[in-house]
């Protein structure tokens, strides 16, 4: 089994059995819908932030494999992540989708598996759907814009 058969059974895993697929409700969710402007796709992420750390991240969702896979990947690595950490982890994910580029010192976990959707810029938006949802949740958290305590 090569990398890509290997990457491809992560991806189709994810999509068939999406982690943190769940609806969080309470005072301290912020819950964001988002829509990709580009296929239609659809997804509400729910984050749970106590002391600048994402305590929960769940979602739920209707749309192609990439999406919801790449969205169950999203929530599994950031569960537990402080917001600059997520960020970090965010604009290493931009990295790999828009560029095909690893971004070093920055684990992505299943979320590697994406790499080859770097080829297919159609499905860019797809890949990067649930961390443009995680922007706008957090848009206004400036811990959330700073790797190591410094404004990005």
């Amino acid at each position: 089994m090569n990398l890509e058969s290997i990457f491809r059974s992560i991806i189709m895993d994810h999509n068939k059995n999406k982690r943190n697929y769940q609806a969080q409700d309470g005072d301290n969710i912020i819950e964001t819908h988002y829509k990709n402007p580009t296929c239609g796709d659809v997804m509400t992420l729910f984050l749970m932030v106590e002391n600048e750390i994402l305590k929960e991240v769940t979602f739920l969702g209707d749309g192609c494999s990439i999406s919801m896979a790449s969205a169950s990947m999203m929530t599994e690595r950031l569960k537990n992540k402080p917001l600059s950490e997520a960020f970090a982890i965010r604009q290493a994910m931009e990295r790999l989708i828009r560029d095909g580029m690893e971004s070093e010192g920055v684990n992505l976990g299943d979320s590697l598996s994406l790499k080859g959707v770097h080829s297919l810029k159609a499905r860019h938006n797809c890949a990067l759907m649930p961390w443009q949802a995680l922007d706008k949740a957090l848009a206004h958290n400036e811990k959330y814009t700073q790797v190591d305590g410094e404004p990005t």
